[in-house]
């Protein structure tokens, strides 16, 4: 992968405008989309998190990473997810907590990361969590080293594979928090990616095929 290829498409995506809650809605359960339109936001008082979708050249080809969690006492147990967490003080932004999280939990240095631009923030009402995303690059295949407390696996996705519908399903799930609910979600390298990370893929699909 041309190293100026990937910079002039840092480049378009730093320009290409976000589609938000219409993005977010394509991968949204039902039951998402009614419990957030009861909800009264200005009486929220969330807890704050970022994440960070990395991409990075392997092999010629641009991926970027996902990570599957380990199995805790919690609603987002064994999930697929971004590398990412909460906000902690020492943080200086939610641009920082989200480098910082990425090197934490897949080891990839923050100095090695090229930030270029915070996407559409995501409220997540099993966990009550706010989550600011941003999307990044690499100019270089990282090498990866997992956190072992937070991660049970590392998932390499082909960012072309993102792109392609043909990836696209509709799968019947029971969480921690719903039973046997039909959920739009991505089928990437045989694991089913929905909830929030799936709506954050939907809306860095819709800008990168605006390109």
């Amino acid at each position: 992968m041309d190293t100026a290829y990937l910079e002039d498409l840092a480049t378009k995506i730093k320009k290409n405008p976000l589609l938000g809650r219409k993005a977010h809605a394509k991968m949204m359960p039902l039951s998402r989309k009614e419990e957030l339109e009861a909800l009264d936001f200005d009486t929220l008082s969330p807890k704050l998190a970022a994440v960070l979708c990395l991409i990075y050249p392997k092999n010629g080809v641009l991926h970027f990473p996902l990570i599957l969690r380990n199995t805790y006492p919690g609603v987002h147990s064994n999930q697929v997810s971004f590398p990412g967490g909460r906000i902690e003080k020492s943080d200086s932004d939610f641009e920082h907590t989200a480098l910082r999280e990425c090197e934490e939990e897949i080891g990839v240095f923050q100095k090695d990361i090229q930030v270029l631009r915070q996407l559409s923030d995501i409220y997540i009402p099993p966990s009550n969590f706010q989550v600011k995303s941003f999307i990044g690059y690499c100019n270089k295949t990282p090498k990866f080293k997992l956190q072992p407390e937070e991660v049970e696996q590392l998932i390499e996705v082909k960012l072309s594979n993102l792109l392609d519908d043909g990836f696209l399903v509709t799968e019947n799930l029971s969480t921690s928090y719903a039973q046997k609910i039909d959920v739009k979600a991505f089928k990437l390298n045989n694991f089913t990616v929905w909830g929030a990370t799936a709506m954050i893929l939907s809306e860095i699909k819709y800008l990168l095929k605006s390109l």
